[in-house]
């Protein structure tokens, strides 16, 4: 009698040795994506879309047809009645126009004024504020408040300082009295240069403002490095700030020749470019909008004025982007 083995029972194949395999983590981008939803997009649209829509109705599309209608004829009642002239508003622009050449003279005068005057008090104010004197941000905000104040607001309060009867002027020097009227706004040889001095008093903030940020990005090792060569306050002024203030003062020239050509709202508060203040912009509204509704003879006005703003922006525009392609 044989006896017969004793079955073992079957076990699962063993793994192989070696490290035990483990399940790959899953991978975590980098940073946080998220899809826009529609209520995003729609969101983005808006903000985007409309200002974009707003520019080119009110920049871009009435630039293009004050263009158009400067060479045509419209006394603005109904599209029908406008009638193309050709060339006809800008030769009568140059050559009969009795206020058209004074109105270029005057927008002159008042780059030269603004050029000579306040921007070099504005950078005086510039340097003696960088100093960190005393009490230095009162300074700041009382000389920069006329340049937040409305044009308009700064024409009426200008206009009380200027009045024959109880203005502050005529009232010190003792001009208020009768036959000793001295008429600031209706005198056509002072007129103007009056309406300088309160465009002036503006500018200067605005000039000292433009200075102040220009003069905090000079390196104060170039100050310390002229003081040790013996200069002093004036030359290191003359020889090493300065210099590094010309892309302020390009922009100081720019800003200026605009603000000179677009000149409008102290002259019409004062007297509406009457009796010697006549100014490129007063000549555009007075034929779009006044008696006359020469629209078109309005809108070659305005193609004058704007060439000359193309012929001072576009050079600033290119040395600009030059300047940041070699950057």
């Amino acid at each position: 009698m044989t006896a017969t083995p004793a079955k073992v029972p079957e076990t699962a194949d063993e793994p192989a040795p070696g490290p035990v395999p483990t399940s790959k983590p899953a991978k975590v981008p980098y940073g946080h994506k998220r899809l826009l939803t529609r209520r995003d997009r729609l969101t983005l649209g808006l903000m985007a879309g409309l200002p974009t829509i707003l520019h080119v109705a009110l920049v871009w599309l009435t630039a293009l047809a004050s263009i158009a209608l400067a060479f045509t004829t419209w006394n603005g009642i109904g599209f029908g009645s406008i009638q193309w002239v050709g060339l006809q508003n800008f030769r009568e622009l140059f050559t009969s126009n009795p206020q058209f050449w004074p109105a270029v003279e005057h927008n002159v005068v008042w780059f030269v004024v603004l050029i000579v005057l306040p921007t070099p008090f504005g950078l005086f104010l510039a340097v003696q504020l960088d100093k960190q004197i005393r009490f230095s941000r009162v300074y700041q905000t009382a000389f920069f408040l006329p340049v937040v104040v409305s044009m308009a607001v700064i024409g009426f309060v200008w206009q009380l300082v200027y009045n024959p009867d109880t203005g502050l002027i005529n009232s010190l020097i003792g001009a208020n009295k009768p036959g000793h009227y001295i008429d600031w706004i209706g005198d056509p040889d002072l007129n103007l240069w009056a309406i300088l001095i309160a465009a002036s008093w503006r500018h200067a903030g605005y000039m000292m403002i433009l200075y102040l940020a220009g003069l905090k990005g000079v390196d104060p090792a170039l100050r310390e490095a002229s003081a040790l060569d013996g200069a002093n306050e004036w030359q290191t002024f003359k020889n090493v700030v300065f210099p590094t203030l010309r892309p302020t003062n390009t922009v100081v020239l720019v800003v200026t020749i605009i603000e000179a050509l677009r000149a409008f709202d102290l002259v019409f508060v004062f007297n509406k470019g009457a009796q010697g203040t006549e100014l490129l912009s007063i000549l555009v509204t007075n034929n779009i909008i006044g008696e006359s509704s020469r629209i078109g003879y309005g809108s070659a006005i305005a193609v004058v004025l704007l060439v000359i703003s193309l012929a001072v922006i576009i050079p600033y525009l290119i040395a600009t982007f030059r300047k940041e392609r070699r950057a």
